[in-house]
């Protein structure tokens, strides 16, 4: 797949440069080409970036631009840019599908703003179409594993140098850090990918019956043994046993697991006779095993054969800048679950909401968040309506210089209230008459501070 990338058509090398310099400087990739032509090749349905383009062109003006590149694929933002207010020009590109229309004289904030959420929307329809496209909407192992951060492009390459050996494997991280997941990349990219993966957390299996469920019984090993029962080791064989919080798992049954791990063999409660398991075993803590094993509270000897290769997980709070793309992709993940299509990103105040917390819960708790954040959207809460964002800041109007940007605000403001009118409030109404999906009506109400009440009319009694 294509690099998240930039992509400026500009035939005036003044513009062009200075777009490229400040977007470069800002640490996107950039490719600007002073012809269509030239850049065209580029733009395919597996490019993952975005597309800035001049509306006067010699070769192809930027309505035609904006067509070609929608043809590819309609999920490419394309942001038009030119030198004219032209009023008509600017409606007709939104109407087909432009991102957003900016006139040459704006700054490179707004350029980088409206690029950093152009490019956002780009990489939530690319998450989007990866959930759509994977069987039963689960992605492939490497691909879950989301983030751009060091930390995550790390771990996505210790987990590859390992997909052709399988060594035993301890994970530790904080609880919600991700280690489920971790055990299951490392799995689905092993040589045992084919045999079963089967997970069990210690510290949720009784003590009484936590043998009998890893080890297996014999028929009439106990009372209520009425039948033999092999256990996940067995059950396991060819495949993976993901040991999770294995620092909660009994003393006594530690001795017995070490011995598996060592001989790879299980004896089933009832029986002399031994199993032979060729597994895998993965391990998961949230403690520090060794300081456990110092003050007896975990075997050493366990802690040593466990410990052949160990993996940390960062919390979330080390790798903030991969908060925006877990939530949008959790976003994605989850909309799909609930059949709810979402275009509209969520504000910068709430995201900087998000960015500004201890996550405690790590990746787990941030992902109840976009969750959170889906039912809104489901159960159409008017509160949502604060958590979404347009493509540019609400701005006051000059009366006596409004920008292009002005003009066409205060143009597509109007025809909302108009329409807010006439349906009296009704946003279902409203955004079927507009021909606009529910989201970016929430979006727009949002971006122009309308409050949908004050358009809805009492009823008259008699």
């Amino acid at each position: 797949m294509a690099a998240d990338k930039v992509i400026i058509i500009e035939d005036s090398k003044v513009v062009r440069l200075g777009c490229q310099q400040t977007l470069e400087a800002a640490g996107f990739e950039v490719n600007a080409y002073s012809s269509v032509r030239e850049a065209l090749p580029e733009i395919t349905r597996e490019f993952s970036g975005i597309v800035i383009s001049d509306v006067n062109m010699p070769e192809m003006d930027g309505l035609a631009i904006l067509r070609r590149v929608r043809a590819t694929d309609p999920n490419i933002p394309v942001v038009l840019i030119t030198a004219q207010a032209d009023i008509p020009t600017a409606v007709q590109a939104i109407r087909e599908g432009s991102y957003e229309f900016l006139e040459k004289s704006f700054t490179d904030e707004v350029l980088l703003e409206v690029t950093r959420r152009a490019m956002e929307k780009r990489q939530l329809m690319m998450a989007i179409r990866k959930l759509r496209q994977e069987p039963n909407g689960h992605p492939d192992g490497n691909y879950r594993i989301i983030g751009k951060s060091a930390v995550m492009t790390r771990l996505r390459q210790t987990i590859a140098s390992m997909s052709g050996s399988d060594p035993d494997v301890l994970i530790y991280g904080e609880t919600g850090s991700g280690k489920d997941l971790v055990a299951r990349c490392l799995h689905e990219q092993s040589p045992r990918r084919e045999g079963n993966f089967v997970s069990i957390n210690c510290g949720a299996l009784p003590e009484n019956i936590i043998e009998s469920e890893l080890f297996g019984h014999e028929m009439g090993a106990f009372t209520g043994a009425d039948r033999r029962r092999i256990g996940k080791f067995e059950y396991a064989r060819g495949g993976t046993v993901f040991l999770d919080e294995i620092e909660s798992m009994p003393l006594h049954l530690q001795v017995k697991l070490l011995h598996v791990i060592q001989d790879r063999v299980v004896y089933r409660i009832g029986s002399n006779e031994p199993v032979p398991v060729d597994v895998r075993v993965i391990a998961a803590t949230k403690v520090d095993l060794k300081e456990a094993s110092v003050k007896n509270k975990f075997r050493k000897d366990l802690y040593y054969r466990l410990n052949v290769f160990q993996l940390y997980l960062a919390p979330l709070r080390e790798c903030k800048e991969d908060i925006p793309i877990l939530f949008n992709y959790f976003v994605a993940q989850i909309g799909h679950r609930y059949k709810v299509s979402v275009f509209a990103m969520p504000s910068r105040e709430f995201m900087q909401g998000l960015l500004a917390r201890d996550w405690e819960g790590n990746v787990r708790e941030l992902k109840n968040e976009a969750e959170k954040f889906i039912l809104q959207l489901v159960m159409d809460l008017p509160d949502h309506d604060k958590n979404l964002m347009d493509a540019q800041d609400t701005k006051s109007i000059s009366e006596n210089n409004p920008t292009l940007s002005d003009q066409l605000n205060s143009f597509e403001k109007t025809i909302i209230e108009q329409e807010l009118i006439r349906q009296r409030g009704d946003i279902k109404n409203t955004y079927l008459a507009l021909g606009i999906p529910r989201q970016t009506l929430y979006y727009k109400i949002q971006k122009y501070g309308l409050n949908r009440k004050n358009y809805q009319k009492p009823q008259m009694s008699f």
